[in-house]
């Protein structure tokens, strides 16, 4: 078994699907859209038999928590870029493009080297070796 994708309710879709896009080198299908419903996605693939993220809109569905990370439910995700530079070298380039780095590069206690930034809607995403 394995996880086949992780999805999240966004309110800008372009935004982030390009954010993804540029940061985490991933493909997109195109944009699906239901009208009937309200509702659009995009599947963000990061490479054949690995987990997909899935960006969806509708505008009915509404945030009420300040911070994503900190209520019931995802508190956060990780993705893996392979080693200690490439966690160091992508946390760089998310600064130098101005988004907020939640936690520095370092080795947490449980043995994981990672940073964590959030994505321009607020969620916690770990960039992890």
């Amino acid at each position: 078994m394995k996880i086949d994708h992780l999805a999240i309710w966004v309110d800008d879709l372009e935004k982030m699907c390009e954010f993804y896009l540029n940061y985490f080198n991933v493909t997109s299908n195109e944009k699906y859209t239901n009208t009937k419903k309200g509702f659009t996605s995009y599947f963000l693939d990061f490479g054949e038999d690995k987990t997909r993220i899935e960006l969806m809109n509708r505008q009915d569905i509404v945030q009420e928590p300040d911070k994503r990370g900190f209520m019931k439910g995802v508190a956060h995700f990780a993705i893996s870029v392979g080693s200690k530079e490439a966690v160091n070298d992508l946390t760089e380039r998310l600064r130098a493009d101005d988004y907020t780095i939640e936690s520095e590069p370092r080795t947490t206690g449980d043995g994981y080297y990672e940073s964590v930034v959030l994505d321009p809607e607020g969620n916690y995403v770990e960039i992890s070796m």
